[in-house]
């Protein structure tokens, strides 16, 4: 790999650390062919580890996570002068997120797919296939993020002093770019084994790192969509090739009829745009009903709320509190943090028999907007992702 003259001060910053990491400096990459993983790996080379890269195969056509990215993975591993793996994950994808995402959009809720891909697809399998077939026991991804071993620091009031260590997840330096949003479903098994070279870096420094060491994805174009979205060509052109089309009905709240729909699938909760309904005001939507197959509307000062349930909590700095605690919740991947009260709710039988019960009320302070069902409302305190979990539809 040849440099075309001296880092950029994060650069610096980047391998420095690299270089000082404890333990074994062997590690396997997660090469999508963007320019994020292909810098994380070169990092990693030019910080003298030993690097082999591992690209996940999703889907089957054109796109970033497809052939497109396959090849270019490859590529970057052959000027890096490391091995490459592809390992099919396709069949592990179609189960764990297309499944998941067409049976939640019937069932009327927007769902987040990225976590529970990088939880069920990404970074649990990498790691134990790096274990298994390269005896390898790091992993690293080009994930804005950042970790830090030790005790959560003491001033956090949501955190004892007498916690146990653990590996603790915190937010991307580039706030711009920060993707501990996608990651609070981790497990501490899985985040202690994780490295992140790139958490203290602006995505304009990426592109500097990029072009220096001359990576052929130096001026890759960034995706701007979900994966299966650019497969498709749009959300709705994969929502279209899975689910048939169901016209309905689109009505205010006391069920005055304003317009019709052809699939509630199309409609996510605070949508005001492409509604095709004609009122005197606004109209945004507020809920999606399944059963009637019917999507409501209300204008926007009837379209706030001040609570949700969130399910399937992960608790992944801190172990689950047992009391309300105060954090800052953030309820959407380019929503701002809020500040809000966090209720733990006991488990009921029902809830024991499932593999993850825990379940919390989320009381804000200030009237909230586009709380959508299927979306991940993530914990913060500060910089620390403290967990997350699913928020729930109404009952």
């Amino acid at each position: 790999m040849k440099s075309t003259g001296p880092a950029t001060k994060a650069g610096e910053k980047a391998l420095f650390r690299l270089k000082q990491w404890h333990g074994e400096h062997q590690i396997v990459v997660g090469l999508s062919g963007g320019v994020d993983s292909s810098l994380t790996a070169a990092f990693l080379v030019e910080a003298g580890w030993q690097v082999e890269g591992l690209t996940l195969w999703l889907m089957s056509g054109k796109g970033s996570c497809c052939s497109d990215g396959l090849v270019d993975a490859a590529g970057v591993c052959e000027q890096l002068e490391i091995p490459h793996h592809v390992m099919d994950s396709r069949a592990t994808f179609r189960a764990e997120i297309i499944d998941g995402l067409v049976k939640g959009y019937q069932e009327g809720i927007t769902p987040i797919p990225c976590s529970r891909c990088n939880r069920s697809v990404k970074f649990g399998p990498m790691l134990k296939w790096a274990q298994e077939n390269r005896n390898i026991q790091r992993i690293a991804t080009g994930h804005y993020a950042r970790i830090r071993f030790g005790k959560p620091p003491f001033e956090s009031s949501l955190i004892k002093k007498n916690s146990p260590e653990r590996t603790l997840l915190l937010r991307g330096l580039d706030l711009n770019k920060d993707q501990s949003y996608f990651l609070y479903d981790l497990s501490q098994e899985v985040l202690s084994k994780i490295v992140f070279p790139l958490g203290e870096l602006t995505k304009l420094d990426t592109r500097k790192e990029a072009n220096r060491l001359g990576l052929r994805t130096a001026k890759k174009a960034e995706s701007q969509d979900l994966c299966l979205a650019e497969h498709h060509g749009s959300m709705k052109a994969f929502l279209d090739t899975y689910l048939p089309s169901r016209p309905g009905k689109i009505v205010l709240i006391d069920g005055t009829e304003v317009g019709v729909h052809d699939g509630i699938e199309h409609f996510t909760i605070g949508q005001r745009k492409g509604l095709g309904v004609s009122w005197r005001e606004p109209l945004h939507v507020i809920k999606i009903e399944s059963e009637s197959n019917q999507v409501v509307v209300a204008p926007r000062a009837q379209a706030g709320c001040f609570s949700c349930i969130v399910g399937e909590v992960n608790w992944i700095s801190i172990d689950p509190p047992q009391e309300a605690i105060k954090v800052e919740v953030q309820v959407r991947y380019r929503s701002q943090p809020v500040f809000a009260e966090l209720i733990p709710i006991k488990p009921t039988n029902k809830d024991t028999e499932k593999q993850r019960p825990h379940r919390c009320q989320i009381c804000f302070d200030e009237e909230q907007f586009s709380i959508a069902p299927g979306q991940a409302a993530v914990f913060y305190s500060g910089e620390i992702v403290l967990g997350g979990g699913i928020i729930q539809p109404e009952s």
